[in-house]
């Protein structure tokens, strides 16, 4: 899609301002998480409108959104939900590099009792080790990517990538 595309072009190049890198990050991750919901299951749903016509839509099923991957996932994922096991998840790492992490909060959430097939995982931006890596160990799993990369570098760092996701976006890479 050219305009996921024209984000990527935009949020690489190091010379974007801070705003745009924040602007145009927060609508690739909408646009990420919007595909990724649409992997939850639903029910046709009717409702009734103002102009007292029926409408008939979708609800949901039961989902539990895990945001976002990071180093304390053991502390975030004591705190989910008992129910977890009966619920759709969606799993957020803005980079999936080498497929480590991914693997491991995956793991907890499959020793949660969730449904590997229950899992959808979503990034930003992805190496094909990393994909390669997750899907050989959880190959129900669904993943959403806006965009894979060539590979990775000597320092395992997706390339061409768009460096330090946090510093870029919270201003702390003087």
């Amino acid at each position: 899609m050219v305009q996921i595309r024209g984000m990527h072009t935009l949020i690489r190049d190091r010379e974007i301002s801070k705003h745009d890198f924040v602007f145009y990050s927060d609508r690739l991750i909408r646009l990420v998480v919007e595909h990724g919901l649409g992997h939850f299951p639903f029910t046709e749903k009717q409702v009734i409108t103002p102009t007292a016509s029926a409408y008939t839509g979708v609800d949901f099923a039961k989902s539990c959104v895990v945001f976002p991957l990071f180093e304390d996932i053991l502390a975030y994922i004591e705190k989910l939900p008992k129910d977890i096991s009966e619920r759709h998840v969606l799993l957020l790492d803005l980079v999936l590099a080498t497929g480590n992490s991914a693997n491991h909060a995956i793991e907890l959430l499959v020793q949660k009792g969730v449904p590997e097939s229950h899992i959808i995982f979503l990034n930003l931006i992805s190496a094909p080790e990393g994909i390669h890596c997750v899907c050989k160990r959880f190959p129900s799993l669904k993943i959403v990517t806006s965009e894979i990369d060539v590979a990775l570098n000597r320092e395992f760092r997706v390339i061409p990538g768009m460096g330090e996701f946090g510093d870029r976006y919270f201003g702390t890479d003087d």
